[in-house]
């Protein structure tokens, strides 16, 4: 498989299966006379050798991406994140964040191995592993609420696996709202809360990026010991702003997407 649009439509009909806020998100758009593109897409993986970054964006390098010379470091949660670019400014970014677990307590790293070691170890050579889900056993509900009391980033991964974690709505392709404030409006007319940690909007104008998302959607998953619904997949909005050079700006801001992370935290559905 070397076409990203094939790659794109497999992807974003696994994401709206379990994030259906995302696809009435995107028909409404489209009712209101909007062409709906995708700005970025983003991935959550393990640094483990057979899981980490690089292995994880081979599919993408294959189809024609390359990475971006800029990295990001997450240090209160752990995490390190690159994105690639394609040559064709037509497709979205693909962006990929990992959990540095060697930083977390010695029983977080305990679980976090153990969920990598049922990991083939060429797993990642299929592009069929990006919409694969868990494809370890399931763990309990306990063990997913006892990571989450450290990493939201670790539970959320035991309990989803390899999977688009979000699609992005580009708003600098849209032409029927002033403003992200405006946008953000409209997508709570529909009924869907959004992130407000950080604020509602994160990023200004003068970091070149203001970005806006869902809380995530409600899913069930199938725990060791029962199904339960927890936050799963979110829908964000991004609108980039012109560098010096008159070209928008491509890469991403860290203080944002911290609180972006956060996007899959909700307390009433972790209980």
């Amino acid at each position: 498989m070397n076409s990203p649009d094939i790659l794109f439509e497999k992807l974003w009909t696994h994401y709206a299966d379990v994030n259906p806020q995302a696809g009435a998100i995107h028909r409404a758009l489209q009712e209101r006379g909007e062409s709906v593109v995708n700005d970025h897409v983003a991935f959550r993986t393990f640094d483990f050798p057979h899981t980490c970054i690089e292995v994880f964006a081979r599919p993408f390098i294959e189809c024609g991406y390359r990475f971006h010379h800029e990295d990001y470091q997450f240090k209160e949660k752990k995490l390190f994140a690159r994105h690639l670019m394609h040559s064709d400014p037509h497709y979205p970014k693909v962006f990929i964040s990992q959990l540095k677990h060697g930083q977390c307590s010695p029983r977080l790293q305990s679980c976090i191995e153990e969920l990598a070691g049922q990991v083939p170890e060429n797993f990642m050579q299929n592009y069929s592993f990006l919409t694969s889900g868990a494809v370890w056993k399931p763990v309990a509900f306990k063990k997913y609420q006892d990571l989450l009391r450290e990493s939201e980033y670790a539970a959320w991964m035991a309990a989803f696996g390899f999977r688009v974690n979000h699609f992005t709505v580009s708003f600098n392709h849209l032409k029927t709202f002033k403003d992200l404030s405006e946008f953000n409006q409209f997508i709570e007319s529909l009924g869907y809360p959004l992130n407000a940690s950080g604020g509602k909007v994160k990023g200004t104008s003068q970091t070149l990026l203001e970005q806006s998302s869902t809380l995530a959607y409600p899913a069930k998953v199938s725990f060791a010991d029962g199904v339960y619904d927890i936050p799963g997949c979110y829908y964000e909005f991004a609108r980039r702003y012109p560098t010096p050079d008159g070209e928008l700006f491509q890469g991403f801001v860290p203080v944002s997407a911290d609180k972006l992370f956060e996007s899959t935290n909700n307390p009433d559905l972790q209980m």
